[in-house]
Parts: structure tokens; C-alpha cells; sequence
């Protein structure tokens, strides 16, 4: 029987890089929410995948940003423990675009004595090869990474070479988590982050910085099939007045259909018929009030 490995991987880089897609995309299942829109992922999130008795335990962090509030420094917190504590760093950007001052400020904090892979994603929509040649010089210029692959998310391009890069840097010893896990994240967390993305993807941007999910109660039941019904009540929280009429729609008609695509996805993802209740309040400002940041898992 082969010794067991595991490799240790924290992914960074600036919003919209690609960095949930790829975590949903190596471990095969939806764990992290994804949308256009900046700062969709608040938290650091790991994913697991266990293959051929090697484990990848992936870290997911928030897109470096320059902080307007409370939750803002909790998320960039995130991202600095994670670089710190880091053995291998996988650094996602955009090799449509150029490096960024929150970019420079990140490489800046990687240490020498970490390994550093730089992944330029959405190479799909480069035409003109040049062009990823000129970004791969800038960011060259800005740390001497260890490895530069440029890959595309969307059409799995390149993955196989970040794979066979982690291979190369497993390290012999236990797994941390049951080789079947794919998640250290509560089923309630996943739940609430299906329904925030729906959200997320529904609404203008004004308002979505600005919602957090919680879920206040589940429920497993059998109806007069005998079929089991999973139901959920879900609290959508946002900033103002204003905002909670924009997240109920007129008639209801936004929140039936946020809440529509979420039970799609839950139902999908677990495997049950859900029955799922959304409800919108308002906290004030919540973004930065300490206590509603930690009511919200969000610390």
C-alpha cells in the first residue's frame, strides 16, 4: 500500500481571478459561492479532494481589496493569516488584466520560504498571445514565482498542470480530514451561501455587499408520500429599507425566484426535496457592527 500525502494549498488573488470556480472546479463539488461581483467570498473556505491516497486541502480566501468597513478588515484578516500560515501559495489572477496595487501589496507579504504558484486565469479570452506574454513579464517582475501557468477555469485548460504541480510538493504523512469530505463547512453554512449566490446573481449591485444568510431552522420530514422533505427557513439580511424592498421584488417576485434557484441547488447538492422559506430584515449597517459580523459566522 502507498504512504499517504497530503499538500496544504491557499489560494489568493484579487477579485473575479477565478479563485472559488477553480476550489468548486479541483474538488468536484459546489462548496463556494460564485458570482461576477466582487467580494463574494467573505471567509476562507476549504475544500478537500483525498485521490490515489494523496489529500489536497485547498483554502479559499476572500479577493484582496482595499477595505471600506468592518467586515472588509475581517476578510482581508483572512487572506493575511492564510498567507502566513500558508506552506504552498497558489495566487490566481486575471491575465486579462493588468497587476493591481492590491496585487503588489499581496506578493509583497508572500515569504521566501514559501512556494509560490502563480495561475493566470480566463486565458480564453485572449486573442492575442502577446498580450499573455506582456502580463506574464509584469507579474514576473513582481516576484520571482516558482511556477507561472497560464490556465482557463471555464474550459479546464491547464488544470492538469496545477494538479501535477501539487502531486509534485505532497508531503507523507496523515490525512486531516475522513478521505470522503469535501468540506470543512456546516451544512447550514453551505445552505446559506446557495442561497446568498443566488442573490448575489440576481440582484443589481447596489445591494449585495450588503446581505448576509442565515439559516434559523431545519427540518426533515416525511409527506403523505412517505417521500422525505428537507425543510429550510432562511433569514436574508440586509442594510436598508430600501434594499429589502429591492430583494422582495414587486408581488414577491424577486425573492420567489432567488429562492426558487437556490432550492435548485440545494436539492441538487444534498439529494432531498426541499422545501425552502426565505424571510428579508434589515440590520443596519451590519457591515460594521462587530457583534452581527460574529452572529453571521463572518469574523
Amino acid at each position: 500500500m502507498s504512504e499517504s500525502k497530503s499538500v496544504f494549498v491557499t489560494i489568493v488573488g484579487r477579485a473575479n481571478a477565478g479563485k472559488s470556480s477553480l476550489l468548486n472546479k479541483l474538488v468536484g463539488e459546489k462548496i463556494a459561492a460564485v458570482s461576477s461581483k466582487p467580494q463574494t467570498t467573505r471567509t476562507r473556505i476549504t475544500g478537500v479532494l483525498t485521490e490515489n491516497g494523496i489529500q489536497y486541502v485547498f483554502l479559499d480566501t476572500p479577493g484582496v481589496h482595499k477595505a471600506h468597513n468592518k467586515l472588509g478588515e475581517h476578510m482581508l484578516k483572512a487572506v493575511s493569516d492564510s498567507v502566513s500560515e500558508g506552506e504552498l501559495i497558489l495566487m490566481m489572477a486575471d491575465s486579462s488584466k493588468k497587476p493591481n496595487e492590491s496585487e503588489k501589496k499581496l506578493v509583497q507579504s508572500f515569504s521566501k520560504k514559501t512556494k509560490v504558484i502563480l495561475a493566470l486565469n480566463k486565458t480564453d479570452l485572449i486573442k492575442d498571445k502577446e498580450k499573455l506574454l506582456e502580463v506574464i513579464t509584469e507579474y514576473s517582475s513582481l516576484y520571482d514565482f516558482d511556477e507561472v501557468v497560464p490556465i482557463s477555469v471555464v474550459q479546464n485548460d491547464g488544470l492538469d498542470i496545477i494538479m501535477k504541480i501539487l502531486n509534485e510538493n505532497a508531503v507523507e504523512g496523515p490525512h486531516y480530514f475522513p478521505d470522503d469530505k469535501f468540506t470543512d463547512q456546516p451544512e447550514k453554512v453551505l445552505m446559506a451561501e446557495m442561497i446568498r449566490e443566488k442573490a448575489l446573481l440576481n440582484l443589481n449591485e447596489e445591494v449585495p455587499h450588503g446581505i448576509a444568510v442565515t439559516i434559523e431552522r431545519l427540518n426533515e420530514r416525511e409527506n403523505r408520500n412517505g417521500e422525505t422533505i428537507l425543510d429550510i427557513d432562511a433569514t436574508i439580511f440586509c442594510e436598508r429599507e430600501s434594499h429589502k424592498g429591492i430583494l422582495i421584488g414587486k408581488g414577491g417576485s424577486m425573492l420567489r425566484k432567488i429562492g426558487s434557484e437556490a432550492r435548485a441547488d440545494l436539492e441538487d447538492f444534498f439529494g432531498i426535496k426541499v422545501n425552502l422559506q426565505c424571510w428579508v430584515k434589515v440590520k443596519e449597517d451590519w457591515r460594521n457592527r462587530e457583534g452581527l459580523i460574529k452572529n453571521f459566522g463572518l469574523e
